[in-house]
């Protein structure tokens, strides 16, 4: 059985709720589920969205519940999940369009060196630091946004004006859509003029839930697909075409998610409870990369803010007047570059068939889901102490040091 009870902060002035318990219903399978969403509203801040939102915490509480069981009943928390591993959605009973956690699974401890690890917590102890190994896993889901669509126009012998109503905000928009035009055209790149980012531009879906690349892509495809339809390979200069992407026919048929399994190792001073992570490795399950960089990028990014969460961040009030006290960045504590040492991530190869043309699938936010967990899950292995209530401060882990 599994149950997920979520209790989470509103404000009096406006109501927000994340999905924070709705990746359990699709991680494992269990004969009898529970998940449950309840507000709490308080004289707070209006909650809002933070990289995937409701994913991320969500998937914490259960990736350290499930750590929580293998070690009681003396299963490699690797083998649980493998054991649990549903061949349908739980939720729905829908087929899956891809689904390869165990791959990941595998394929990561493979990778990560776990045939070595004692399963006993805080049975390695390296000079005066305890070191152990935590996994956890990641889900995300694949998305696509209605009400898209872009233009494109003959601009001279061979070159083309792409314009869609897009936005980049650092996950390197300008480089892919650039790469899908070039490729949905049948030229290079660099004859392919991209314009993003005004609201004269024909109409796009909001820069996020993991959508953008696949919400503007299709968009894309679908007008360079209807431009040569229209105008042929040799078009005349200043012809252009408007199209809107394409319903897609399997939305209501498959569930469409990503996977990916997180490996940490987490070393604690003996002595201090410093806490330090010297490495990182995710392996994930996206669909095709468009480009190898920028997925990269995304993934290592949102594994880097797991860590942060994990280890540094929070917001801190004062009990007498309800003020966050950590409203700057020399309060505010995040992962800075030497709290990360060596990060690492890797994806599967394939190709995603029910999403877009494209065969892709966002990567934006699965980087973080999972992280978090991985890293407590790696402190408790190295020294027998769990900490449930983030982050794992050194108050929190020196107490229950051996």
């Amino acid at each position: 059985a599994l149950a997920h009870d979520v209790i989470e902060q509103t404000s009096a002035v406006k109501e927000f709720a994340e999905q924070t318990a709705v990746t359990s219903r699709k991680m494992y399978a269990a004969p009898n589920r529970r998940t449950s969403h309840r507000l709490a509203t308080l004289d707070v801040a209006v909650p809002f969205w933070m990289r995937a939102p409701g994913e991320c915490p969500g998937t914490f509480a259960a990736e350290v519940a499930m750590d929580e069981l293998a070690h009681r009943c003396g299963i490699d928390p690797i083998e649980l999940r493998i054991r649990n591993e549903p061949d349908v959605d739980p939720e729905t009973g829908k087929p899956w369009s891809a689904r390869h956690l165990v791959e990941c699974l595998r394929t990561g401890a493979q990778r990560f060196g776990w045939h070595e690890r004692n399963p006993q917590p805080g049975a390695r102890l390296h000079g005066d630091w305890y070191v152990g190994l935590g996994v956890a896993s990641s889900t995300y889901p694949g998305m696509a946004m209605p009400g898209n669509a872009a233009r494109v126009t003959c601009t001279g012998p061979g070159r083309y004006a792409v314009h869609i109503g897009a936005a980049d905000i650092g996950t390197g928009t300008w480089t892919t859509l650039t790469q899908i035009a070039a490729d949905a055209l049948g030229c290079d790149p660099s004859a392919v003029d991209l314009q993003i980012g005004d609201t004269d531009l024909p109409p796009a879906s909001v820069a996020g839930g993991s959508s953008g690349m696949t919400s503007w892509g299709s968009a894309i495809v679908a007008a360079a697909g209807q431009f040569r339809h229209d105008h042929g390979h040799s078009p005349a200069v200043g012809v252009t075409t408007t199209a809107e992407a394409p319903e897609n026919p399997d939305a209501d048929r498959v569930t469409v998610q990503s996977f990916g399994a997180q490996f940490v190792e987490a070393r604690v001073h003996r002595d201090t409870g410093e806490i330090r992570v010297p490495r990182m490795l995710g392996v994930f399950s996206v669909g095709r990369a468009i480009n190898t960089r920028t997925l990269r990028s995304q993934l290592i990014g949102g594994m880097t803010m797991g860590l942060s969460m994990a280890l540094h961040e929070e917001s801190v009030r004062d009990p007498r007047f309800g003020h966050v006290v950590t409203q700057d960045l020399a309060t505010y504590h995040f992962s800075a570059h030497a709290d990360v040492a060596d990060i690492e991530a890797m994806w599967l190869d394939e190709v995603e068939e029910h999403l877009n043309p494209m065969g892709s699938r966002g990567a934006g936010e699965i980087g973080i889901v999972g992280a978090a967990a991985a890293v407590v899950n790696a402190v408790h292995h190295a020294t027998g102490v769990r900490v449930r209530d983030l982050p794992a401060t050194l108050d929190k882990v020196l107490a229950g040091l051996p």
